[in-house]
């Protein structure tokens, strides 16, 4: 199930999300939280639709299709998210993914101040792995994310504040590195670093949103978060093939190529 905003360019969002599931071979539910004028060149404009309706629909799907996995997006406000959460707390699932969408790539606000501080306060704590990227880890947390040492930072202070796992990615730093970072069974933090290829290409679009699907996907199939075959280093995997073999799309910033082997090994 992915819970997200509506990218009529398909890029992002419920779209993009839908066709990561796809890809893997995999049957996607979905709760649209928003509606957007989006192209490749940015955000023009989003308006969040009722939260009744969003939590009429999660409702519907829970007792029609239970999930072996959850994505959580773009929320777009604190009504909605505060109907997430109290979703969450009624009905526990496994494999739920927090990817705290708080921005488009083209810097459009996607979420308000009182969604902010759910995001923080409730589901941060609900979630069984939150996938910011540098700028969100740095909103989230208050600090400073520029480089591997602070990604470290950031990892902790979210783990403090009740995260359970985290993976903070660093697509953006000239040696792109993601952060993985759970806790062993005393306690203490474990770090895995996954350092990745840069790849040359305009069409990024999106690629946030099909990596925490990715790492759901991955998840609701069986695999642990960690390790050589774990769900974030396969969803990297993924997503560094998708951008690879992308093709230019519209007159922005293009999207991943989401289906880029018609049989994605799982």
């Amino acid at each position: 199930m992915t819970i997200a905003g509506f990218d009529p360019s398909s890029g992002a969002g419920i779209t993009a999300d839908l066709k990561t599931i796809a890809a893997y071979g995999l049957y996607g539910v979905s709760c649209i939280t928003a509606l957007t004028v989006q192209t490749t060149q940015g955000v023009l404009r989003s308006e969040s639709v009722q939260a009744k309706l969003v939590r009429e629909t999660l409702e519907a799907l829970i007792q029609d299709t239970p999930p072996a996995a959850l994505k959580i997006g773009m929320l777009g406000s604190g009504e909605i998210a505060g109907e997430v959460a109290r979703f969450l707390k009624a009905n526990p699932l496994q494999n739920v993914v927090l990817d705290p969408v708080l921005r488009s790539s083209s810097g459009a606000a996607l979420l308000d101040a009182a969604g902010l501080r759910i995001l923080r306060e409730e589901l941060l704590t609900m979630v069984d792995i939150v996938t910011p990227n540098l700028q969100e880890a740095a909103a989230l947390t208050g600090l400073s994310v520029a480089n591997e040492t602070e990604m470290q930072r950031a990892c902790g202070e979210l783990m403090k504040a009740g995260a359970r796992n985290t993976v903070v990615k660093g697509g953006h730093l000239d040696q792109p590195i993601d952060l993985l970072a759970t806790r062993s069974s005393n306690g203490t933090l474990v770090f895995q670093r996954f350092q990745n290829e840069k790849v040359k290409t305009r069409n990024t679009h999106g690629t946030g949103c099909a990596y925490s699907t990715a790492i759901a996907c991955n998840l609701a199939i069986g695999r642990s978060l960690g390790g050589e075959d774990g769900a974030v280093l396969q969803a990297r995997n993924y997503v560094a093939s998708a951008l690879r073999q992308a093709y230019d799309v519209g007159k922005g910033t293009g999207p991943i190529n989401h289906f880029h082997s018609s049989r994605q090994k799982v």
